[in-house]
């Protein structure tokens, strides 16, 4: 995956070129002892400095909801609207529950076949791995990544991920929802 993303993710902001829509891929906003996920709050601050530079017009928050009381893309909304980003300029993908939903849906619900994917690097890796098996253009802007001993448990978690997207590629495993279209203008 790593060898797919090659030259495709961006740790500088200067590096990025501009494009319509930058996908916020979500993750929970609260750790499990209730302190707030510096995952969380590093995609969100990527996601506001590529639109406030002019890197992107529209974001696409893509997030899971499935549990009540967890809502990540409504979440990312309102932390969003409170730094600035116009309402408007805001769309919302409720069933990304895994990143294969968010990238397929992106294609084929929101029509977005060229975008820039905000997450850490080892998870835009995984992203365009799965972009590039369904022939998007999609590049990775890499949100501040967290500490080690932190981060220990989301990197065994993406080590058992990768594996799983590989397998999702082999036997084409589709989204929970694929759902109407949304146009993002």
């Amino acid at each position: 995956m790593s060898f797919s993303a090659k030259g495709k993710t961006f740790t500088d902001i200067n590096n990025i070129t501009k494009h319509e829509v930058g996908i916020l891929l979500g993750t929970g906003k609260f750790t499990a002892n209730g302190k707030v996920n510096s995952y969380y709050t590093h995609r969100l601050n990527a996601a506001v400095n590529l639109y406030k530079l002019g890197k992107i017009n529209r974001i696409l928050v893509s997030g899971d909801n499935s549990r009540r009381g967890y809502d990540e893309p409504s979440d990312f909304k309102n932390d969003l609207i409170a730094l600035g980003i116009p309402e408007h300029h805001i769309y919302l993908d409720f069933a990304g529950f895994r990143t294969l939903d968010s990238i397929i849906r992106a294609k084929e619900v929101f029509n977005v076949n060229k975008a820039i994917i905000i997450s850490q690097k080892f998870h835009n890796q995984r992203a365009i791995y799965l972009a590039s098996q369904y022939d998007l253009n999609f590049i990775g802007f890499n949100a501040q990544n967290v500490s080690n001993s932190y981060g220990l448990k989301t990197e065994f978690r993406e080590y058992l991920a990768r594996t799983k997207a590989v397998f999702d590629i082999i036997f084409n495993v589709q989204p929970k929802f694929k759902g109407p279209k949304v146009i993002i203008k």
